[in-house]
């Protein structure tokens, strides 16, 4: 029997997906939970910082070097890290998964923000706008697209690296990863990655769909205007 089928069968067996068995289910969801957490967190610093700086249309080259520095970082390492600080448990990933989170979702509003033609900052502020009128009417609705989007981004890459998780003894389905690599399981651990690679998907698709009702349908129309002017000529 080759490895794809036990793999296979790995991913079809009723124990693997019982409570009694590997608990497949609840470390999903422990999986995703760890995801969401850590998304969340990193939103509540970099939505507001991201907006601010596209906002004031100050400090750009933040973002870029940020961005950068965030990329260079090896995530293993800062969990090792902060696991050597704080000790095992679920607290030293999540700070290094929100760490991972920020740099995504900070660029992503600032460009949805900055990206607002001036000219309706303009004519919102002509009309008497207060900032918070200006964020909840003009901001968010021609911004909120873009600042989903970095949300997604940011969802893949921390639910990609959750796995690390269990490297310090926290849940989630990192523990199928690292049992099978130290029992030398291949089909345990073919399967986990899978059952992963196949969350990620379903997550990105949803994301997708929440970024497309996000996008106002004026610039639906444009797009689909800017589409079929090559076919008109």
């Amino acid at each position: 029997m080759n490895v794809i089928q036990e793999t296979i069968n790995w991913l079809m067996n009723p124990q693997t997906w019982s409570v009694d068995g590997h608990n497949m289910i609840i470390r999903s969801v422990e999986h995703l939970q760890y995801s969401a957490m850590a998304v969340v967190l990193a939103a509540v610093v970099a939505i507001p910082a991201g907006w601010f700086i596209g906002h004031t249309r100050r400090f750009s080259g933040v973002i870029v070097g940020i961005t950068g520095a965030a990329r260079a970082l090896p995530t293993l390492g800062l969990i090792t890290l902060f696991g050597l600080l704080l000790g095992i448990g679920l607290v030293p990933p999540m700070i290094a998964l929100v760490v991972l989170a920020i740099p995504s979702i900070l660029a992503g509003t600032h460009a949805g923000i900055s990206s607002i033609d001036a000219a309706v900052i303009d004519a919102a502020r002509a009309q008497g706008f207060t900032t918070r009128q200006l964020v909840t009417r003009v901001h968010l609705p021609l911004g909120l697209a873009m600042i989903v989007g970095s949300l997604r981004s940011a969802f893949i890459q921390v639910m990609s690296t959750a796995i690390l998780a269990a490297y310090v003894g926290a849940g989630g389905l990192g523990r199928f990863i690292f049992l099978g690599i130290n029992t030398q399981d291949t089909p345990m651990l073919l399967g986990a990655s899978v059952w992963i690679m196949v969350l990620v998907i379903i997550v990105d698709i949803l994301f997708g769909l929440i970024q497309r009702l996000a996008t106002p349908s004026g610039v639906h129309r444009l797009q689909a205007a800017h589409t079929a002017e090559p076919s008109a000529g």
